[in-house]
This record gives structure tokens, C-alpha cells and sequence, in this order.
């Protein structure tokens, strides 16, 4: 990690009139909250690259850039499939990553900040409607979304999957009546929690940490004495993967249950020694100015989706996202950023599951 300050994120519980757009969260599951409310992702982008289903919010960090009036909202959200065979080793198209961000002045939200106490219930906005632009959201996922039920045309969605799934589900018993309009938050969507910082205290290199060092230099390479060299390469680059992994554990020890590690400008602390990018593989922004880590996903949080764990499942060993150095305006649009899927192998997934 370099020397730039690390914030933690951790999943706290929270009323959900917190979690609503006007109070600008940072928060994981359910629907996302929209910080500007025009030039949404469309519904191609926020497609799977692989099986092409529409994706499912993950999360959104709110991360306003100082000095900047362009940014003084600003909010990263990601996006994820549920498909698990979507994630393969090393291929990181099953999740993506969009910016918005807004001066203080703007269209949507008061000059001021947003109240501590919970608003009259008639202020909060309808889940099928963004309040100020009129853009209609998928009652599912709560993304962009037009298509309207042909029967009651009151509930729209972002395409026939989600339809079906609502129509299967509880819609065809609530088509045309008033149940409709308070129906249940989809199965589909991941639990809803705050996410919460908090700075991580200073690293302090062990007395252990430097004795395992010391073993690691004294300790005979896994190859020795082994005459092909094919098979002394695979040795050392294990052993290899082991430091960087065991590194990783020794690092998120002292608060085991964070989910997310922000450091605009740092460095990720990546899982293994394997599939970690170039400078070359990270793409510049539209723009043209150098993308730069902003944060990542932690695997713990795999643990409060729910997701299966058994055989194939949604999973990472972590996400790093990168993002415009520069935070450029995009035409006033929903902005897509970089992001890298690094996985654990399979060695790790061993060690992990017996420490």
C-alpha cells in the first residue's frame, strides 16, 4: 500500500429514509440511489458483457472530491450479475462501475445539507419514478426502465427478464389492484445496509510478520533439487502467491469485518500475486487524463449477500476500482469507470477455508 490514508467500510443497519437519495449514502444492496437524476446508465450498460441479463445493484460510495465545485456530490456505483457462471477466473465483464457527480447548486437537491430528522413520509420518492427528472425505474432493480405492464400499466421495468421475474413472483396476483403500488422489495435485489468509514489505524510491522519473513529467506525454495524447470517455476510462483496472500490476511486482521478499503490515489492490497494489472491494462478515461485506484471490495462481503457458496456462486477475491484522475464532467452523464476483478486461486481458497 503506499502512504496515502486508508478509510475502512463497514455495514451498519439504518432506517431507510437514510439510505434515500437526498441524504447523498454510501450504502450495499437493495436499490440504488441515484445521486443525478438524468443521463442514467441505459439498459445496455448495465447488461452483463457475458450472458447479456441485466445486472444487479452492489453498492454505491459516496467519495465528493475537495476543492472541486464539479464534485462537491460525487458518487461511485457498482453494478454485478447473479448469473454464477458468469464468474470466471480473470475476467472481470460480469461487473461494472459508473460516476455521477453534481456541484452544489444543481437541479435536484438544496443548497443546504439534508436534514437530520426523517422527512414527512409524503417526501419520499416513489420507487418507480425519480421525483425531479421523471425518469421511470424497473420496479425490480430499480434501474432505467420503460417497459410497462400492458395490463395495469402501472408498474414499468428495464426489460422482459424482470417483468417475468415480477410477473412470476407476485405481480400476476396484484395486476390492476392496489396491492400493486406497496408491493414487496424483489428477492432478486442484495440485503440493504449503510456503509460506513472509519480510518484504518497505521500499519505497524510485527515482530511475527518480520520473523515469517526471515523463515520465507531461509527456507529452501519448493523447487529445489527438482530437475524440470517447468515444475520449479510453478513451485516458486506458489510460494509467491502464498506471501501476497498471507500479506493480505495480516493487513485486514486488526478489523476482519471490513468490506471496503478506500484510498484515492493509493494502491489496492490485492489477494494474490497472480492477475494483478499493468498500467498498460488500466484505460484511460474518455477524457484522456490517467485513471487512478479509488477503492475495492472486500471478499468478506460475499458474506452478507447471501449468495450461494457451495460450487459455482457470485464471487471475488477483491475489486478494485479506477477511476478519472481529473473526476470529468461527461456531458452531464452517468460516467463508466474502471474496474478489476482479482480472484483467489484455488491454493487460497484452501488456506482460507482452514484458518
Amino acid at each position: 500500500m503506499s502512504s496515502v490514508d486508508v478509510d475502512l467500510g463497514f455495514l451498519e443497519e439504518a432506517e431507510a429514509w437514510r439510505l434515500r437519495s437526498p441524504q447523498f449514502p454510501s450504502k450495499v444492496g437493495g436499490k440504488p440511489a441515484w445521486l443525478s437524476q438524468t443521463g442514467l446508465p441505459s439498459v445496455s450498460e448495465l447488461e452483463c458483457e457475458k450472458c447479456r441479463l441485466p445486472m444487479v445493484f452492489l453498492l454505491q460510495v459516496y467519495a465528493p472530491v475537495s476543492g472541486l465545485d464539479r464534485c462537491f456530490h460525487r458518487t461511485l456505483f457498482l453494478f454485478c450479475c447473479k448469473t454464477p457462471e458468469c464468474y470466471t477466473r480473470g475476467d472481470g465483464r460480469c461487473v461494472k462501475v459508473f460516476r455521477s457527480q453534481l456541484p452544489r447548486r444543481n437541479d435536484f437537491y438544496s443548497f443546504d445539507p439534508p436534514p437530520e430528522d426523517e422527512p414527512p413520509s409524503d417526501d419520499h420518492p416513489e420507487q418507480s419514478v425519480l421525483p425531479s427528472s421523471g425518469v421511470k425505474l424497473c420496479w425490480v432493480c430499480g434501474c432505467p426502465g420503460n417497459k410497462a405492464c400492458a395490463r395495469c400499466h402501472a408498474v414499468t421495468y428495464c426489460g422482459k427478464h424482470h417483468q417475468t421475474l415480477h410477473w412470476k413472483s407476485s405481480h400476476k396476483k396484484e395486476c390492476c389492484s392496489q396491492e400493486a403500488a406497496v408491493a414487496a422489495a424483489s428477492s432478486l435485489l442484495f440485503p440493504e445496509s449503510e456503509l460506513v468509514t472509519e480510518p484504518e489505524e497505521e500499519e505497524r510491522e510485527s515482530e511475527e510478520e518480520n520473523q515469517e519473513a526471515q523463515r520465507d529467506e531461509d527456507c529452501p525454495s519448493l523447487a529445489e533439487g527438482l530437475a524440470e524447470s517447468e515444475l520449479e517455476e510453478m513451485a516458486l510462483h506458489e510460494t509467491e502467491d502464498n506471501k501476497v496472500f498471507q500479506r493480505f490476511k495480516r493487513r485486514i486482521a486488526p478489523e476482519p469485518h471490513q468490506v471496503l478499503r478506500y484510498t484515492r490515489g493509493g494502491s489496492p492490497l490485492w489477494v494474490s500475486s497472480q492477475h494483478i494489472p499493468s498500467e498498460q491494462d488500466i484505460p484511460p478515461c474518455t477524457c484522456g487524463a490517467k485513471r487512478t485506484f479509488e477503492f475495492q471490495v472486500m471478499p468478506q462481503l460475499l458474506n452478507s449477500l447471501r449468495v450461494d457458496s457451495t460450487g459455482a456462486s457470485v464471487d471475488w477475491g477483491t475489486l478494485a476500482v479506477f477511476t478519472c484522475s481529473d473526476s470529468c464532467n461527461h456531458d452531464d452523464r452517468y460516467c463508466s469507470e474502471f474496474i478489476w476483478k482479482q480472484d483467489l486461486s484455488p491454493n487460497q481458497h484452501a488456506l482460507n477455508e482452514k484458518s
